[in-house]
């Protein structure tokens, strides 16, 4: 698990304007940790996790291209079933919340490993702590909603 700098842009959802704005990237050596593509109407949301920021960054201002930065949490999503849900439900029963989420296209550990996930939170250093624990994608420690029980 780790920290990451993720770009989103806004392009006219127009035939092309993705394909033109990752072109761009590619010349610039720009390769992509994960990416999300939405569409909003007249305009399409781009995010991604660039191997190099500073490079896709440099890309996007000669191209003209408006971006927003944020920082998002890069956790590995073990395969097996229910794996992607029990870190939601850690995150939950900590009472963060998940602004938004995808996948990436790879996972750090290889073939051996699930893929990445991309997590956008409340509280980034709390939800780093909470899914570094001990059984990250064990929801066994609380259920969402529910308080410990403390007895005398």
């Amino acid at each position: 698990m780790e920290t990451a700098k993720q770009l989103s842009v806004k392009l006219v959802n127009k035939p092309g304007r993705l394909a033109s704005m990752l072109a761009a990237l590619n010349k610039g050596k720009v390769n992509f940790r994960a990416l999300a593509v939405m569409d909003s109407g007249e305009r399409g949301t781009i995010r991604f996790v660039p191997d190099n920021c500073d490079a896709a960054v440099k890309v996007l201002k000669q191209t003209n291209i408006a971006y927003d930065a944020t920082n998002v949490l890069l956790v590995e999503v073990p395969s097996q079933s229910g794996a992607f849900r029990k870190i939601c439900e850690r995150l939950a029963a900590d009472h963060l919340n998940i602004d938004y989420a995808y996948c990436s296209f790879f996972s750090e550990g290889g073939a051996k490993g699930g893929p990445m996930a991309v997590f956008k939170v409340n509280d980034l250093a709390k939800a780093q702590k909470v899914l570094s624990e001990n059984g990250a994608t064990s929801a066994s420690r609380r259920k969402p909603g529910r308080r410990p029980v403390h007895t005398r």
